[in-house]
């Protein structure tokens, strides 16, 4: 992540072309293969593929197919009050807000993903009322405000924001399945917009698509590049007038330094919307203050694993303030379309540790109940009041269905499928792209038209070794030319990439690699990213083990505990929820000695165990770190959380007995200990 591009060209053979950059940027190839930016948009480096043709194989199947069977899949009949018949984006006369549209934004493309016709049939009906609702006018979707049920926002029927929800989500629809009716649906509603934009503008309603106009802003540009009509470039000028200015925010650097300065979820969806904007402007001035930003943001209010403290305004980097699981699922997606417009390689870097860190911990294994926030440092999960800036009755912690506030529980299900979806994308070159890995399968289209199939087969994150095997499935086309991209993580400090078995030599990390040949069946491409133990230091002084993408913490027992709801705070937090305790002890520091880059090696001891079931768990986790920690009696439990963090480096410890302790993935934890106390001897 802190290496940068250094747009170096390598030639192996007359056989190998490889070279260490993205396409292009300007122009747009007259034989693109897929929705390339049109004219005067800036074309993107790599571009996104239909739904549908990135398969999950592996540990992501497996974790696609649990979403299935549990809430993603049947959120209709758990939450029936919201997610049922009466909701108002099904002609009920419940919800009209963002409940119903975020579930769908993840249903679908998960329904799409799988190829399921039980779940594409659940989201049928809600596509179906959003093109009957349109008027003459363009508006569409409900039109008279529903007094909330209990805990739910004020139902403002008429607000901008929800419908930028629904038209992610029929943009994914309508690539999935080429519904004709979608695009005058669209074209109706954004000369609607235009019209009514100036007097009733995105704050109007609420405050909210304000925030997040980025959303509206990004359909825009994509309605833009399948007709070519005008008007929509002038729309996009007028959402970006009424839409927050997060360029100047992040240049001017003030709010990222403050505490409570700005909503967490407003900021990870507005992480995009600055380089959505540049592809009309061009202008690098959006990208640097993102990654301005970026470093503001990991300096005052960052984690480790890719997210921040707030709860639900920015507070710290505390490890036991709260991250909300919404921060994280739309935080990803922003990333995934910065990818995408800009082809670097740091966003990237920092997508991976975002999804292999922060959003499986935060989710139950039978993919049942969810947390709203998860904290660093957590030792318990109990109906205990914490010290949260928004605070739900002391179930903010808990996992369960509603528990907290329950938009995370319709906004979760775009995580792991959107994150799929985009593990592959067409370049600008007519070649593909792989710029983050899991085990998967794309069938797409390269070169002049012809169809390749690439099988992805890997164990990573937990695994350094990723494999890909070419097919071209027409029998009659026995070879094909085009270039295959791969980034090299900017934690890897040198690859090594082999195609049949050759070797292309080491490559160094934080880079692009560029493969350009002619394909055959059966050709295989392998890559290593050799992984090793760092340090890195946080919060107070505080020491966090990474290797590769994965951040590792403490393992400790987990006794999960189904509680019944007792209805004191009303039937809101739905019948049950679960506590989870542990009897083992947490309140370890580590030695300065052991965590010094020369030590390193010798002090952490890697074990692969190898993927033995599901991997995202204490009890299964594939790989294990073991070192020596010291325990610090007077750091104990404050209000049912680790107590405060001792500030780094602590000298009361010297003197105390070493112990082994175990640590694992963070993704794998739910109690754990990840900012270590560090003592000096």
């Amino acid at each position: 992540m802190k290496k940068s591009c250094l747009g170096t060209i390598l030639l192996t053979t007359l056989i190998f072309l490889t070279t260490m950059c993205t396409p292009k940027q300007t122009g747009q190839p007259p034989t693109s293969l897929y929705l390339q930016n049109r004219l005067p948009l800036i074309a993107k480096p790599f571009i996104e593929l239909p739904l549908g043709e990135v398969r999950p194989e592996g540990w992501l199947k497996e974790q696609l197919l649990k979403m299935k069977d549990g809430m993603t899949g049947h959120l209709d009949s758990l939450y029936p009050q919201v997610m049922g018949p009466r909701n108002g984006w099904l002609g009920g006369d419940g919800d009209v807000w963002e409940r119903g549209p975020y579930w769908i934004d993840g249903l679908l493309p998960l329904a799409y993903i799988l190829d399921d016709d039980s779940l594409k049939a659940k989201v049928q009906p809600w596509v179906e009322w959003v093109l009957q609702s349109q008027d003459s006018a363009g508006y569409f979707g409900p039109s008279e405000d529903r007094e909330p049920e209990e805990g739910l926002q004020r139902n403002n029927a008429r607000d901008w924001w929800p419908k930028m929800v629904v038209l992610k989500f029929m943009k994914q629809y309508y690539e999935a399945t080429n519904d004709e009716r979608v695009i005058p649906f669209m074209l109706n509603y954004f000369r609607y917009q235009l019209k009514e934009l100036p007097e009733t503008p995105l704050n109007h309603w609420t405050r909210w698509g304000h925030y997040r106009g980025g959303d509206n802003l990004m359909v825009v540009y994509w309605l833009y590049n399948l007709t070519g009509e005008k008007f929509l470039l002038e729309l996009g000028d007028l959402i970006t007038e009424q839409t927050m200015d997060w360029t100047t925010a992040f240049e001017e650097r003030e709010m990222l330094s403050s505490l409570f300065s700005v909503h967490c979820v407003n900021l990870a969806q507005g992480m995009k919307q600055p380089v959505i904007r540049y592809q009309t402007t061009g202008d690098e001035r959006h990208i640097k203050a993102i990654r301005q930003g970026y470093k503001d943001l990991m300096r005052t209010h960052g984690w480790p694993i890719g997210v921040y403290g707030g709860d639900e305004l920015l507070h710290t980097g505390n490890p036991t303030q709260g991250s909300e699981l919404c921060t994280t699922v739309e935080l990803m997606f922003s990333l995934e379309k910065m990818i995408e417009i800009t082809g670097s390689v740091e966003w990237a870097d920092w997508l991976e540790r975002v999804s292999f860190n922060a959003l499986p911990t935060q989710i139950s294994d039978d993919f049942d109940a969810r947390q709203y926030y998860q904290q660093l440092n957590q030792v318990e999960v109990s109906r205990t009041p914490r010290n949260f800036v928004t605070c739900y009755h002391g179930t903010d912690q808990l996992f369960g269905l509603l528990t907290g506030y329950p938009c995370c529980t319709s906004n979760l299900h775009q995580g792991w499928p959107k994150f799929t979806r985009h593990l592959w994308y067409a370049s600008d070159d007519n070649g593909l792209a792989a710029l983050y890995y899991s085990p998967c399968v794309v069938t797409a289209k390269v070169g002049q038209g012809t169809l390749v199939k690439i099988e992805e087969k890997t164990d990573y994150p937990f695994d350094e070794t990723i494999r890909f095997r070419i097919d071209i499935p027409d029998k009659a086309t026995e070879s094909v030319e085009f270039p295959l991209y791969l980034r090299i993580p900017g934690w890897c400090e040198e690859a090594e990439l082999r195609v049949n078995g050759e070797p292309l030599g080491n490559k160094a990390g934080g880079e692009m690699e560029r493969i350009s040949r002619v394909w055959k069946s059966g050709d295989e491409v392998e890559l290593v990213l050799p992984m090793k133990v760092t340090v890195s230091r946080w919060y107070e002084g505080s020491a966090v083990v990474e290797r590769g993408p994965l951040v590792y913490a403490l393992k400790m027992e987990e006794k999960w505990v189904k509680v019944p709801d007792d209805h004191k705070f009303g039937t809101r937090y739905g019948n049950w929820y679960y506590e989870v305790h542990s009897s083992s002890p947490w309140n370890y520091c580590l030695k300065e000695e052991s965590i010094r880059e020369e030590n390193i090696a010798s002090e952490f001891q890697v074990v692969k165990k190898g993927m033995n079931g599901y991997p995202w768990n204490s009890v299964n986790a594939p790989i294990e770190i073991k070192t020596k920690g010291k325990r610090l009696p007077e750091w104990q439990k404050y209000n049912g959380s680790a107590g405060p963090l001792p500030y780094s480096v602590q000298y009361q410890a010297e003197t105390l007995p070493e112990e082994e302790i175990t640590l694992i993935p963070y993704g794998c934890t739910t109690l754990r200990i990840t900012e270590f106390p560090v003592t000096r001897k």
